[in-house]
């Protein structure tokens, strides 16, 4: 029997918002990006040879910033960034060899080539694999996964809907930012974006970091202009999303007059000013949301069959969200799930729903059809593996 509780959540307007989403080319989510790749690319692998997803968690990333010397008109990278992918995961079965470094290298050089565009690989990036088998012990309960997948951790996942406007315009601002064809559109802005966006009652600051590209920059009057012209597009996204008074900062620790700038070789402070780690950045809603229920686990790389920290925060992020979609008189959900390590999947231990109704409603009105879009969800576990897979669900 599920065990599922549903109580009421008390719906306030704080003060106080602080949203946070770190770009694509953030180190962290660097990190995240590559190890999910190796996770997705060693699925595909064992699905086409043996048929079935094997024993995996290579969500262990580590990335160590180089030195590079950035200059108007172009730069030089002095030492290149190292990462270090880290994990578990079968290399062995029966008496074929996964060639698993192989496919981590392959995969991430793949990976950063089509999603940053000053970065050569080549000569900017090394890349080490050091991907280890599992443990005896988890080995084996991953194998009793015939019919219905056990749990391979004690963990727990969290969701809530709906986004607020204010988490809608941050997800926005990167995305728009880092959407664009950036070859040819404002190329000289790097792909290692950071929006923070605090709101203190309607008031709303929006802090945007990017890193620009010095060969696209010859004077430090080119980069100014760069920056006034992503300010523009940053206003511009806040009006459309009902800002109309959002006070918005690019680069504020620059020193334009001095020539102190976010300058870069890459268009990412990998190369230079930052490390990065897996499960650092943003949660599986793309967002890193403080003032929200939010998970610590690092979804990025874990194995899309057995593992919690994986696919409980996805599952209970979709079941807030079809809540407020589809139960009326809802306005607000949240979602915890707990796992016990070696139960199946689709049945948590815990499974307690938080809702907020409208005025004329009590949550006994709604507990019914509330239990059944949580239970259809856990029912439809399986196909959230194909999603993974074939890269329809991001994490990161």
């Amino acid at each position: 029997m599920l065990a599922l509780t549903i109580s009421d959540l008390i719906a306030t307007d704080d003060p106080v918002e602080v949203v946070e989403r770190k770009g694509l080319g953030h180190p962290d989510t660097i990190c995240d990006a590559l190890a999910e790749t190796l996770s997705r690319n060693l699925c595909r692998i064992y699905q086409q040879r043996f048929g079935r997803i094997h024993h995996h968690n290579v969500d262990k990333a580590l990335l160590c910033a180089g030195r590079s010397t950035p200059a108007f008109g172009g730069g030089s990278v002095d030492a290149p960034i190292n990462i270090y992918l880290a994990g578990r995961a079968t290399s062995l079965f029966g008496d074929e060899v996964i060639p698993i470094e192989d496919i981590a290298i392959e995969g991430s050089r793949s990976w950063l080539q089509a999603n940053l565009h000053a970065l050569d690989v080549d000569r900017h990036v090394r890349i080490h694999a050091l991907v280890q088998p599992g443990s005896q012990d988890l080995r084996d309960l991953f194998s009793r996964n015939d019919r219905t997948p056990l749990a391979n951790d004690t963990s727990f996942g969290t969701g809530y809907a709906p986004a607020s406007a204010l988490e809608r315009l941050v997800l926005a601002v990167e995305r728009h930012i880092n959407g664009r064809d950036r070859s040819d559109d404002h190329p000289a802005w790097g792909e290692d974006v950071k929006v923070m966006g605090v709101r203190h009652g309607r008031a709303v600051h929006l802090t945007v970091a990017c890193a620009m590209i010095d060969r696209y920059v010859s004077h430090v009057n080119d980069y100014l202009a760069e920056k006034s012209a992503l300010r523009e597009l940053v206003q511009e996204l806040a009006q459309r999303h009902g800002f109309h008074e959002c006070e918005v900062g690019i680069n504020t620790a620059d020193a334009d007059h001095s020539g102190m700038v976010f300058l870069t070789v890459t268009g990412t402070s990998a190369e230079a000013g930052d490390d990065g780690q897996v499960g650092r950045g943003n949660r599986v809603n793309g967002l890193i949301t403080p003032c929200r229920p939010m998970s610590l686990e690092a979804a990025a790389g874990k194995n899309p069959v057995t593992h919690i920290g994986k696919i409980y925060n996805v599952v209970a992020q979709r079941i807030a969200e079809a809540i407020v979609r589809r139960v009326p008189g809802v306005d607000a959900a949240n979602c915890l799930m707990v796992s016990r390590i070696g139960d199946p999947v689709n049945r948590p231990s815990v499974l307690h729903l938080k809702v907020a109704t409208h005025k004329e409603l009590a949550v006994s009105d709604v507990r019914q059809q509330v239990a059944s879009v949580a239970e259809d969800h856990l029912n439809r576990l399986p196909g959230l593996i194909d999603e993974f897979v074939d890269g329809t669900m991001a994490v990161f």
